[in-house]
């Protein structure tokens, strides 16, 4: 049996690698953002059970190359990256961080909101250039306008919590939400996409890439908002139509964005988000704090002792435990 647990990307904190190294087992990193072909190698030449996914995709082709994979654990929640269906062909449990970031990814949220609203890098580099902008300048308030929420898991609901305390109304759309998580917070909850579209003065979103929410925020759904308002992603950069946005904020119809994510990261040098002013733009970091970085890597180490030790794991944890138990009942539904 291998002692090995490979991470597709940097350094765990220290915290998880000392749980790592307080259970025997070493931890190989691959490079940042490895192809399916690098990370392949690294599983034939470790004999790794397990994999702490950053960055780089895990595909069914890595998971074949690796027949003694037993888990993948994401060091986060969004599973993009990981082919869930595979791994469930396979027998194998994806495992995410629920809500161990939530915190620092919705304060990121917020400081986008902020930045991208009240003009700050613009006017920074005025200051820095030499010009004293104050004359005409005519900022926006942001207090009692009204902020969407696309998604209304862990993160979204931390950043419901703080945007309450700059006096924004909240309105949210997620259809597979309990009711609760919207009345504890006092989230007016929209029955679809366009109520939460027309609603919402600022738009945050907070919802898993798949393949029906990607593209969701495109020319038709953002003519649906408001004129003037803001859209925020803290989420996936796939779920904004890159060029539709460029489009509206340049036409005026939207004010502004504040983006921690890309389609395809990291962005090309020539990107067109790079010559917009009105869009904030920060390279996925929302949830890489300190705090965040220790709960998460943490999380993402002990799921993966609990499965190889045969112990329980939170059922909202294992986010393809659904395609699991239907690769599980195949076979026997067959023999019938």
């Amino acid at each position: 049996m291998s002692k090995t647990i490979l991470v597709t990307g940097p350094d765990l904190d220290p915290s998880a690698a000392q749980l790592v190294a307080d259970r025997g087992y070493q931890t190989v990193h691959t490079p940042p953002y490895a192809d399916s072909a690098v990370i392949s190698d690294y599983l034939q030449q470790t004999g790794a059970e397990g994999i702490v996914s950053r960055m780089g995709r895990l595909d069914a082709a890595v998971m074949d190359a690796a027949p003694q994979l037993k888990v993948i654990s994401k060091h986060g929640v969004g599973v993009d990256n990981i082919d869930i269906q595979a791994a469930a062909d396979r027998g194998i449990p994806v495992l995410v961080a629920t809500g161990a970031n939530a915190v620092s990814v919705a304060e990121h949220a917020i400081a986008l909101l902020l930045a991208t609203v009240k003009r700050i890098l613009p006017l920074d580099a005025g200051l820095r250039a030499g010009r004293w902008e104050k004359p005409g300048f005519s900022g926006h308030e942001i207090a009692d306008s009204t902020m969407g929420l696309m998604g209304m898991g862990a993160i979204a609901q931390a950043t419901g919590r703080m945007a309450k305390g700059l006096g924004l109304h909240l309105l949210g759309y997620d259809p597979y939400a309990p009711d609760n998580a919207f009345e504890e917070l006092g989230v007016t909850r929209c029955e679809t996409v366009e109520d939460l579209l027309a609603g919402s003065d600022i738009l945050s979103l907070h919802c898993p890439l798949t393949e029906q929410t990607r593209g969701l925020l495109n020319a038709e759904s953002i003519a649906k908002m408001p004129k003037g308002a803001y859209v925020i992603n803290t989420a996936r950069g796939g779920l904004i139509d890159e060029e539709a946005l460029v489009a509206a904020i340049q036409s005026g119809h939207l004010a502004g964005a504040g983006l921690d994510t890309f389609a395809v990261e990291p962005p090309a040098a020539d990107h067109p988000f790079f010559a917009v002013p009105e869009i904030v733009l920060t390279p996925h970091i929302g949830g890489v704090t300190r705090q965040a970085g220790a709960r998460v890597g943490v999380d993402a180490v002990r799921g993966i002792f609990q499965i190889l030790d045969g112990k329980p794991v939170a059922p909202e944890r294992i986010i393809n435990r659904k395609l699991l138990a239907a690769a599980q009942s195949e076979p026997a539904n067959m023999e019938k």
